[in-house]
């Protein structure tokens, strides 16, 4: 289990506004969020008519195929357990690419594209050098432009970022539509499903 060890920092968001620019206030909002389910996120949520689905695979990592565990697609499918029919407006993944390898990041996604329309966006945060030391940040939204940074008691294992070059090719299914360079050499990304 994931633990706060200090007080959580906020960090200014230019992007995430923009993932709620055509929310339709009558029709529900399906979410994706990867990462444990914090309190200022919920509270947030709570002011929309949604279904939330909370999804920590960072608890889970490394994720890997070996001769004794099933494939990775299966694993993701396991591990997601996503209900047929479900379709994502918004999907949060903060860091979850910088601990994801292609080959694994590409298992993860063939799990997740069926629930993706044209209309999906996402939002993530990458490198903009891949030598750049790994954060060890639980993500929340506590504002509409306000991210809550909460500190990890454990460093995420597997920490390889891929450029954003890499990156780019690697989400296939999603169109970079923005990115933000901010003070730490993090890459704040805005998304849209490309299918």
């Amino acid at each position: 289990m994931t633990l706060l060890l200090d007080k959580p920092a906020i960090q200014t968001s230019k992007l995430l506004p923009a993932l709620f620019d055509h929310i339709d206030e009558e029709r529900r909002l399906t979410v994706f969020h990867v990462g444990p389910a914090l309190s200022d996120t919920v509270d947030f949520f709570a002011n929309y008519r949604c279904r939330l689905h909370f999804i920590d695979l960072f608890s889970e990592l490394p994720i890997v195929a070996t001769e004794d565990t099933p494939t990775l697609h299966h694993q993701f499918e396991e591990l997601l357990s996503i209900p047929a029919g479900t379709e994502f407006d918004i999907c949060l993944f903060w860091d979850l690419f910088n601990f994801l390898d292609r080959k694994t990041t590409e298992a993860f996604l063939s799990v997740l594209r069926p629930h993706l329309t044209p209309d999906s966006l996402a939002h993530a945060f990458s490198v903009h050098n891949t030598s750049s030391p790994q954060c060890n940040h639980l993500y929340g939204i506590s504002q509409l432009d306000t991210i809550r940074l909460g500190k990890r008691a454990t460093a995420v294992p597997g920490y390889a970022p891929q450029s954003q070059s890499q990156l780019q090719e690697t989400l296939d299914c999603f169109r970079f539509e923005r990115s933000v360079l901010l003070p730490d050499s993090r890459l704040e990304l805005l998304m849209q499903a490309r299918l």
